[in-house]
């Protein structure tokens, strides 16, 4: 569904204004909680760096933030969507951009709103603040002032300077553009190609083309007047570089016939079907521009089946996204303190990008976006953006040619930990949440809400729906007050309601009723009974999934959580060869995902049950393309004189026997398990040695739950749970008053259930 324009406007209205204002702040990477502290951050201990630094300037990147702190800067004149906005509005899309820097390459970023539109002012400007940085990021800024205000920046300072909405598109499109031809079989410096669009980026990504090898001669390049050709007047400095003695050709029209190469970075709809029928064989198109493309994706393929086409689109194939670029190249050049980001560097990203697509891509991303084997050909010549391995390829193939080309100044001596530092750096627990949305978003399921007469569960529902993760939403609870929510509350959903007890539902509800008392009579149920549970919104919504009209289940918003399992169980069961269900938590943590088990379910779980609870967990966790290394908690470490830690030594010793290639060992304190380094230094012996545990199963049900609850209580982390292990079909049970976040993330997770299921 497509988001409403009023709601879409409210909701980010409201996801900005939330406490604390904005999308970034500033945290502290020193202690500061002792007077001790607070005199070696500030006065007097201060004054040692600073004295250092004042001997040799070289110092700054070893006692400050300065070489991972990159400036995003703008003056507002030319924001995307937007046109000229001024700084002061700017500063959302600054801030956006910040984020990114920070989630997928580790890069700490000020945003920057300079108010002067004056070109000289501006450089000024940026000169006097940038020894604060390690790198600027110029954003937003109107052609043609934006090439010389680059050009100035990068001839002036001493540190990396990129314009991105020149330079972005072009080494993403670059390397889509390689890749294609590859693809194709054709010679780079043969094909012909016409551009549609001559602003900043327009000109970026063809000046980077013919670095790649396309012949000047033929690129025809137009903008909103028509081709670029000497005779005009009325040409800049940067169009006339891409002007042609050919004055004949009147129109895209007539240029286009036979051409092996469509770049558009124009407006939507400009590319029509007679213009793609005119190319030349295998032609590729890159309709660029946003929110519509010159042409449709679908109708493209449609008309020209041998067509390769990449779009900015997110939900079409080969989306040339400059999140694939600006973070690891920023990176890779902050981690050699280069002095500039020069051409060298720029194809090094190119080619670095158009390499990974080659390569065979890891199960995880195939999991992501839900394919069964992504592979290098017409639907996939440029990575995608949650592929991890893009900041250990894109980022040292930066940093070399920086190196090589004789720009860096602190070379890098050692690349496997360089490689290992990249990785750390990552944000792991937003990565985590946007690669799990990614991939249910791929495959929408039906899902059954049966807390429907829940705010926070509607609201859930309506994200949920907009987001493209459920396709179908059902709510099960009274139909008049479902719809006095959502008119209160200007909620904007498209939903199925069905109210049990409504007379209109009592065919369904006895077809149901008859089917639990069949299951169930022999166990002491009447027909009666199983009529009065029917009428229950737990149970009508399980035995909704067990009859495949509905794909996952969501309750426990309004009751304790063992009142709304015994439903879920009732009806749908546990899966064959399962004889009790566990629950699981999912903690989206900086060092990556942890999970926890059992926390909902066991109270007192056996050995052997213990065994089952972490063989569950191991299999989910192999279904993220995530290796198990599982810690069998206790109090004692390898102390078995307890009747706790010797339950647990014994389920290690059947696990070790039964399962010698599963990485598990205990009993451990959970200190010990989540610190490889004492680990290792008091029991070397052990197989979680170098092996960063990441799941962890506690030896009773008081202990999971009080310490996942203990973690909720801090609010600092995101969970996901409790996931439902052993059910025979998707029926997940929320925390009571899980908050919006929750419900979503739990259903997300259900919608993957489904799919895997399914599959």
């Amino acid at each position: 569904m497509r988001k409403n324009i009023n709601s879409l406007r409210e909701e980010s209205l409201n996801y900005h204004s939330q406490f604390p204002s904005g999308k970034i702040q500033i945290s502290p990477t020193k202690k500061y909680s002792s007077q001790r502290d607070l005199s070696l951050a500030y006065s007097p201990g201060v004054a040692e760096p600073c004295k250092e630094i004042a001997r040799s300037s070289k110092k700054v990147y070893k006692y400050t933030s300065k070489g991972n702190l990159v400036a995003v800067i703008t003056n507002g004149s030319a924001v995307l969507g937007l046109g000229n906005i001024g700084a002061l509005a700017s500063k959302p899309v600054m801030e956006g951009k910040a984020l990114l820097f920070k989630i997928f390459s580790g890069i700490d970023v000020f945003d920057i709103e300079i108010d002067e539109s004056d070109p000289e002012k501006f450089i000024d400007v940026v000169k006097a603040i940038a020894p604060t940085f390690g790198g600027i990021n110029l954003e937003d800024i109107k052609a043609p002032e934006a090439f010389e205000i680059e050009r100035r920046l990068k001839s002036e300072l001493n540190i990396p300077v990129m314009h991105d909405d020149q330079h972005g598109t072009a080494i993403i499109s670059g390397a889509a553009l390689l890749n294609a031809i590859t693809y194709v079989g054709k010679n780079i410096q043969d094909i012909k190609m016409v551009v549609s669009g001559a602003g900043a980026a327009a000109i970026s990504c063809t000046r980077t083309y013919k670095q790649l090898g396309v012949k000047p001669e033929n690129i025809l390049m137009f903008d909103s007047k028509g081709l670029l050709h000497f005779s005009r007047t009325d040409l800049n400095q940067e169009k006339k570089e891409f002007a042609v003695n050919t004055s004949w050709i009147k129109n895209l029209e007539e240029a286009i016939k036979k051409s092996d190469v469509f770049i558009g970075l124009s407006i939507g709809g400009i590319l029509t079907p007679k213009m793609l029928k005119s190319m030349a064989k295998d032609p590729i198109v890159f309709a660029m521009a946003n929110p519509d493309p010159e042409i449709d994706y679908n109708l493209a393929v449609k008309i020209r089946p041998d067509v390769i086409v990449a779009t900015g689109r997110s939900d079409y194939p080969n989306q040339v996204n400059n999140v694939l670029g600006f973070p690891y190249i920023f990176r890779g050049a902050l981690d050699v303190q280069a002095s500039m980001i020069n051409d060298e560097m720029k194809l090094a990203a190119v080619q670095a990008i158009a390499s990974l697509a080659k390569e065979p891509v890891p199960e995880q991303v195939n999991i992501v976006y839900n394919k069964k084997n992504i592979f290098f050909g017409k639907e996939y010549i440029i990575p995608k953006p949650f592929d991890n391995r893009l900041i250990t390829r894109v980022a040292p193939a930066v940093a070399k040619a920086a190196m090589d080309s004789g720009v860096a100044r602190n070379p890098i001596l050692d690349w496997k930990i360089y490689q290992e530092k990249l990785l750390d750096r990552m944000g792991y627990e937003s990565k985590m949440l946007r690669m799990i949305q990614n991939r249910a978003r791929t495959n929408p399921k039906k899902v059954v809400f049966c807390n429907g007469e829940e705010y926070d569960v509607l609201k859930s529902v309506q994200i949920l729906s907009e987001e493209g993760i459920v396709s179908i939403p059902i709510v099960l609870g009274n139909e008049d007050r479902i719809k006095r929510l959502i008119h209160e509350n200007n909620l904007d959903v498209e939903l199925i309601i069905i109210d049990p007890e409504k007379e209109k539902n009592r065919e369904k509800l006895e077809y149901y009723a008859n089917i639990l008392w069949k299951r169930r009579n022999r166990k002491g149920l009447t027909l009666y009974d199983a009529k009065i549970r029917m009428r229950t919104n737990d149970h009508f919504g399980a035995m909704m999934v067990d009859q495949g009209e509905a794909d996952a289940v969501i309750t426990g918003y309004s009751r304790s959580f063992s009142l709304s399992l015994r439903p879920m169980l009732e009806v749908i069961g546990r899966a064959d060869s399962i004889h009790k269900t566990a629950g699981m938590m999912i903690l989206l943590t900086k060092r990556g995902p942890l999970f926890l088990a059992d926390t909902a379910v066991i109270p007192n779980p056996t050995s052997e049950e213990l065994a089952r609870i972490a063989l569950m967990a191991a299999h989910v966790v192999k279904g993220f393309d995530i290796e198990p290394h599982i810690a069998m908690l206790s109090f004692q470490n390898f102390s078995s004189n307890s009747k706790t830690s010797s339950k647990v030594s014994q389920t290690v010793a059947f696990l070790h026997k039964k399962y010698p290639d599963l990485i598990v060992d205990g009993e451990l304190q959970p200190d010990f398990a989540l610190n490889e380094f004492l680990l290792a230094s008091k029991f070397p012996f052990s197989k979680l040695v170098k092996k960063r545990a990441n799941i962890f199963i506690f030896p009773n049900l008081e202990s999971g739950n009080l310490t996942y609850k203990f973690i909720r209580g801090l609010g600092n982390i995101q969970t996901i749970g409790p996931v439902m292990l052993g059910m025979r079909k998707p029926a997940h049970v929320m925390q009571m008053q899980s908050n919006i976040e929750e419900i979503v993330n739990l259903a997300t997770l259900s919608v993957i259930d489904a799919q895997i299921r399914k599959n």
